[in-house]
């Protein structure tokens, strides 16, 4: 599975290295699109912010340095950002369709680590998937899929 998952996250950077971390950057936007979610209902649990640690972490493999670098720039993007349309219209032109269906899953998986589905994370998942282009189908579907994970998870 992680596999799998970082190389969706991988592409989401591009073929070169990129030794900064700016505002275009699909992995800043990414990654601000994450602490948007989990900010949504107002708490960020120890849990979500090791979530999201753990998605970049495995999806680009930063050294420790660059992966603080690129929470804090991704954090602050989110925090600076009036709303989200500049990071989802990063990820539309950089991520296919396909892609674009798997992102709104990290987005739901993000949704349940903390336990519990908030209506506001819920209805910022919706709004990144309509800007995505993500249709109200695949957007359930993929919200079942990171449900049933975490229930697996919780299980095992």
């Amino acid at each position: 599975m992680f596999d799998k998952l970082g190389k969706f996250l991988q592409g989401l950077a591009g073929d070169e290295e990129k030794p900064e971390f700016t505002r275009d950057d699909p992995r800043v936007a990414a990654t601000a699109l994450f602490f948007h979610v989990i900010d949504a209902d107002g708490v960020i649990e120890s849990s979500e912010r090791d979530k999201i640690a753990q998605l970049v972490q495995t999806s680009y493999s930063l050294d420790e340095r660059q992966l603080a670098e690129l929470l804090d720039v991704g954090e602050k993007a989110e925090g600076e950002s009036i709303d989200f349309y500049a990071f989802t219209s990063v990820l539309k032109r950089s991520l296919d369709a396909e892609q674009r269906v798997q992102f709104i899953e990290l987005l739901w998986e993000l949704v349940y680590a903390d336990g519990v589905k908030h209506e506001l994370e819920e209805s910022v998942v919706g709004r990144v998937a309509e800007l995505l282009g993500v249709s109200d189908r695949d957007r359930v579907i993929m919200r079942q899929q990171a449900e049933n994970k975490t229930d697996t998870e919780d299980d095992g």
